[in-house]
């Protein structure tokens, strides 16, 4: 069998606030590769909930963080119908998606 590795290392400054975030894998080819934030979700079959880990870096834009979720949230709807086959909930979550980006949209052209 196969085995695959994701690593994180992450640089904290005095405050415990990660300053750097580095990420390296198996299958990517085991050098590390620096990002700004992560979000990591996990499934706990037994208590039946997720768990998550979400970290940014000190230096990241807001209006990049604002970015970074609206493509998870578009991720998880390209997962929700590979893995369930179901279109009403992904096309939903892509809905939303659409109306987030015309939000930061907007609240980009009133800061210019």
């Amino acid at each position: 069998m196969k085995k695959s590795n994701i690593n994180f290392e992450i640089d904290l400054d005095k405050d415990n606030v990660p300053d750097k975030i580095h990420w390296s894998a198996t299958d990517a080819g085991e050098e590390l590769t620096e990002t700004k934030s992560i979000s990591i979700s996990l499934w706990d079959h037994v208590q039946k909930n997720s768990m998550r880990i979400d970290l940014w870096t000190n230096d990241m834009p807001v209006d990049e963080m604002k970015r970074f979720y609206i493509d998870c949230l578009g991720g998880m709807a390209q997962s929700v119908l590979n893995s369930t086959g179901d279109e009403f909930m992904a096309q939903e979550m892509n809905m939303l998606c659409e109306k987030l980006v015309k939000h930061l949209e907007k609240e980009l052209k009133e800061q210019q």
